[in-house]
């Protein structure tokens, strides 16, 4: 009995998984991540060089991100991006308009949750000091959801790239039917105020919104999300 009990617990030794450290965030990052992802501001910023980035830049996640909606994504990803990074790479010509290409588009690694939790933690330590962001900018006031999406879909034309909703939007931009729980409040105003000085050379249009249209797209942006009713 007692030779039983040692051959257990020796097994039980091998295997254990080994802890993730939270020093390991850097190295999964630049093992699994550095790839695809900008973890440091890119010298180019040209738009060649946006047109063959397979994944969005992460040196200013911190300032992008919820970390609670991170951890959970690394885990089991999905698409944000519903035709990928750069559209035209992963369309198709269908009967009455080009259609997605699924199977040129690779999934994402998943992460184990201790990984997950050490990689948000490391990627929310990630920010710019060149006032990428504008901080506090986002006032936080309620919008009204019919007023917000007739805003977003025929006033703006947002859904003619994004979605704001499972199946309503277009297709060629990152769905926004999760914004609320993925990305802050103030990366979400300073984006629609001026896309190309967070992403230079990016091809979604600076509106030249005012102050106030800017809080109201921002407001109904922030109150999307899928899970949450």
């Amino acid at each position: 009995m007692k030779r039983q009990i040692f051959i257990a617990a020796s097994i039980s030794l091998f295997t254990t998984a080994t802890p993730v450290l939270a020093e390991d965030g850097d190295s999964i990052l630049n093992s699994k991540c550095s790839g695809c992802h900008a973890l440091t501001k890119p010298d180019d910023l040209s738009l060649d060089r946006l047109w063959e980035r397979k994944g969005p830049d992460l040196f200013y996640a911190g300032d992008k991100f919820n970390k609670p909606w991170l951890v959970q994504w690394l885990q089991a990803p999905v698409p944000i991006r519903p035709a990928g990074e750069f559209y035209r790479k992963y369309v198709k010509p269908g009967e009455k308009s080009d259609i997605i290409d699924s199977s040129k588009l690779k999934p994402h690694p998943k992460l184990s949750q201790s990984e997950a939790e050490v990689v948000a933690d490391t990627l929310m330590t990630l920010t710019d000091s060149s006032n990428l962001i504008e901080k506090g900018k986002f006032k936080g006031e309620k919008v009204s959801a019919s007023m917000g999406r007739m805003f977003f879909t025929k006033l703006r034309g947002c859904a003619a790239c994004h979605s704001d909703s499972p199946g309503k939007g277009g297709l060629s931009a990152p769905e926004l039917y999760t914004a609320g729980s993925r990305l802050q409040p103030d990366y979400i105003y300073s984006y629609t105020k001026h896309p190309q000085k967070i992403d230079p050379a990016v091809w979604m249009p600076r509106l030249e919104l005012s102050e106030q249209d800017l809080q109201r797209l921002t407001g109904y942006i922030v109150q999307l999300d899928a899970g949450r009713d």
